[in-house]
């Protein structure tokens, strides 16, 4: 089962510049930013630092490399889900499309694709 819409990613070609304009022209907070191996980068943002729902802003070029066929036009959605097992097994188990399973610093995560082929990602958090 979802628990909400926990994450929108947002592809940016310079996350400093998006930064500043989501900060100093919008007025939203940095909730997080993690700085990984292989260059990878993002930079959590929100209207308020308790936000319920975030924008995490993505690297394009970087998630162009790392995750061909990624449709970068559009943001991303990412679910969180307290049961990442059980919704796996669940939407596997209608014939949805999913991705496998993978470790992340944050927690698991897989993705899925709707009856469009629109992907979206789930993400249980690290305890």
């Amino acid at each position: 089962m979802f628990s909400k819409v926990g994450q929108v990613m947002l592809y940016v070609n310079n996350q400093d510049e998006s930064l500043a304009f989501w900060t100093e022209v919008a007025g939203f907070h940095i909730v997080d930013e993690v700085n990984l191996d292989e260059g990878m980068r993002w930079i959590e943002i929100a209207p308020t630092p308790n936000s319920q729902t975030s924008i995490i802003l993505h690297d394009k070029e970087f998630v162009e490399r790392m995750s061909a066929g990624v449709n970068l036009g559009t943001p991303s959605l990412m679910f969180f889900t307290e049961n990442l097992d059980q919704l796996y097994a669940d939407l596997a188990g209608k014939h949805v499309t999913v991705g496998e399973i993978v470790e992340m610093p944050t927690g698991r995560v897989f993705n899925f694709a709707d009856n469009e082929g629109n992907y979206f990602a789930v993400l249980e958090r690290a305890k």
